[in-house]
């Protein structure tokens, strides 16, 4: 996992970069493939958005490049300014990274990440390829917003958890393979070398517990304390 900013942009850049691709392959060939075909009465995709004049966007047809490179700007921007800090702040209320399993960990933030970012880029996407040759109607654009959810958020969900994640994961291990390796020869270190480190390290931990208690104690009897005044109301 990316633990500064520079490893946390070049994390959302390679994630950016792959979805986008995906999505946009989804889009033309998977959802809406054969209808390009039947408008422009040809046997092929590429042939019916080269007789088109490209994808529709924007009120006008732009080549497929375009495309990409704008839902790739809105996208990496969505990433780092609100997907990745809130969906790590949403796994946070469920699993703590320091106890719980990493894959327990990255999965949760892999589902709130879809969470986030599927309804987001498919408002987004809405706007982007909104038929405007037609007057502009709010609940058009609507409907056209919940449709796109229900495509995207299944292909969404298994496609990062099983497909996207893992091999962005394998791209940023390889990136950053010398900082890993260095990382974890430290962590390696701080392990306990014999008995009474181990033994050591056990009643740091028992003491942690106990102070996670007491501050529950802590905790209760305030919450104690408010639901008297409350009911003395």
């Amino acid at each position: 996992m990316p633990r500064n900013q520079l490893e946390r942009m070049v994390f959302a850049f390679i994630t950016v970069l792959i979805t986008v691709h995906a999505y946009v392959f989804f889009s033309l060939y998977v959802v809406n493939g054969n209808t390009l075909m039947e408008v422009n009465q040809t046997t092929s995709v590429i042939a019916a958005l080269n007789k088109q004049g490209g994808v529709y966007m924007f009120g006008t047809y732009l080549p497929i490049w375009a495309c990409v490179l704008i839902e790739f700007c809105f996208a990496f921007t969505l990433e780092n300014v609100v997907g990745s800090p809130l969906s790590f702040r949403l796994a946070r209320r469920i699993f703590d990274p320091a106890k719980d399993h990493p894959m327990m960990f990255e999965t949760a933030i892999i589902c709130a990440t879809v969470g986030i970012m599927c309804p987001s880029m498919s408002l987004i996407a809405a706007f982007l390829y909104y038929p405007y040759y037609m007057d502009f109607n709010i609940f058009t654009l609507l409907a056209n917003w919940l449709k796109l959810v229900c495509f995207n958020f299944p292909f969404a969900f298994f496609t990062q958890l099983f497909f996207i994640q893992p091999t962005v994961r394998v791209i940023f291990k390889t990136i950053f393979q010398k900082k890993l390796k260095n990382r974890i020869a430290e962590e390696v270190h701080t392990k306990p070398q014999n008995e009474q480190e181990a033994i050591l390290d056990i009643f740091r931990q028992i003491d942690m517990l106990q102070e996670e208690i007491a501050h529950e104690h802590r905790r209760r009897k305030v919450l104690e304390e408010d639901v008297k005044e409350i009911s003395s109301r």
